[in-house]
């Protein structure tokens, strides 16, 4: 997976803002694996998938519905935040090589 930058979390906190609590976590980690299967298709195959876009958390959730970006005052956004952090941290480390 490509490496990931403030941008990348806060497209995948407002795909998650979109949908209910319950299905968060699962999103997220299909996100996430969406982006890493399109990095090796690109590193492999020199152009980007056609559905999971150029390997970034960025373009995974872009192909989603996204949300407006909100402010750290909505505490509903915080926690989408706080869920794509953690799903990041819980993610072996040489996915982000």
């Amino acid at each position: 997976m490509r490496t990931i930058l403030y941008c990348d979390v806060s497209a995948a906190a407002r795909v998650l803002l979109g949908i209910p609590k319950s299905k968060r976590a699962e999103m997220c980690a299909r996100m996430l694996g969406e982006a890493d299967l399109a990095d090796r298709f690109l590193r492999r195959k020199g152009q980007v998938h056609p559905r999971w876009g150029n390997g970034t958390l960025l373009d995974a959730a872009r192909r989603r519905e996204m949300q407006a970006e909100a402010s750290f005052d909505d505490a509903d956004y915080c926690a989408c935040f706080q869920e794509v952090l953690r799903a990041i941290c819980r993610r072996p480390r040489s996915m982000f090589l």
